[in-house]
């Protein structure tokens, strides 16, 4: 058997993708190695009717939700190769399954490289987030710090002044801000700490001081790190798919690729990590490209 269309991700995006493909009645498989990016978070926020919903239960609702359709088969496997194939594309899972489709979707998102800290991870989605819109109002009027290495640690800390004034940055030995941004920031009474940090200090999920190289440490209730994005995957590299100037994959309004019959929906064609919202109704848009590219191709 030939599927219609297989979905690489289940997170947001892929998801979505397969609840639209699902009630088109397409013949479609959803590939999910269940290691979603957002597992360690408490919560996820700012979808209407689901603010507020576990990781978990964020997915077992979905998961009910697909089932309902017979044409759609979810596979609870690892991708480890994807090919371009004469009918389509051509998959094997890390058991040696072979999957075939006419169209593929990668929802495959990206993951997320921090920087090597102490006391990092025991941390993190509990007081130390990466999204101020994700988390920023579970931390409103709080003494924050503000940890990124790259320029754009200014615009987080402008927009963080909306949930705390309460505010440090820390650009952890790299000179991320010019002078005349400095200034700025300590004109709105936000510390900037160029120096390295050496540790995040804090106990059962809290942080409580961030500890620098030199020894000195300042008192903070919680804050944000800024990482590094990657692809989760290399499929799209390896298919030849173009890319963004900031590492995506290049797609057009529709979620097609460089690549004929090959789609990206969610974070891995933004390459920045967004909200539920923004990824389900990115896989909601792809999964119609999906059904239209079929139809047209079916009545030819």
């Amino acid at each position: 058997m030939i599927y219609d269309c297989v979905i690489i991700g289940g997170g947001p995006a892929g998801l979505n993708a397969a609840l639209v493909l699902g009630r088109a009645r397409r013949r479609l498989a959803l590939i999910d190695n269940n290691r979603p990016r957002n597992a360690v978070t408490h919560a996820s926020h700012g979808f209407i009717t689901r603010d507020g919903v576990t990781p978990g239960e964020f997915r077992r609702i979905a998961y009910e939700e697909i089932r309902r359709y017979p044409s759609v088969d979810i596979l609870q496997t690892e991708v480890v190769s994807v090919r371009k194939i004469e009918s389509g594309f051509e998959l094997y899972d890390s058991s040696g399954l072979r999957v075939q489709s006419r169209k593929l979707i990668m929802a495959t998102g990206v993951k997320e490289i921090f920087p090597e800290i102490e006391g990092f991870y025991p941390l993190y989605g509990k007081s130390l987030f990466n999204c101020p819109y994700c988390d920023g109002w579970e931390l409103r009027d709080q003494p924050l710090v503000i940890v990124s290495e790259y320029p754009t640690v200014f615009h987080t800390a402008k927009i963080l002044l909306n949930w705390s004034k309460d505010l440090v940055v820390c650009t952890n030995g790299q000179a991320s801000l010019s002078d005349e941004q400095k200034n700025w920031l300590q004109l709105k009474g936000i510390a900037v700490k160029e120096q390295l940090i050496s540790a995040f200090i804090g106990q059962n999920g809290r942080l409580e001081h961030v500890r620098f190289a030199d020894g000195t440490q300042v008192p903070r209730a919680g804050g944000f790190v800024m990482p590094k994005f990657v692809q989760s995957t290399l499929f799209g590299e390896r298919l030849g798919c173009e890319k963004t100037e900031s590492g995506g994959i290049r797609t057009d309004e529709k979620g097609r690729t460089s690549i004929p019959g090959l789609y990206v929906a969610g974070d891995a064609s933004t390459f920045m990590p967004s909200q539920l919202v923004f990824a389900a109704a990115d896989g909601s848009r792809t999964a119609m490209s999906v059904n239209m590219d079929l139809t047209e191709e079916d009545y030819q």
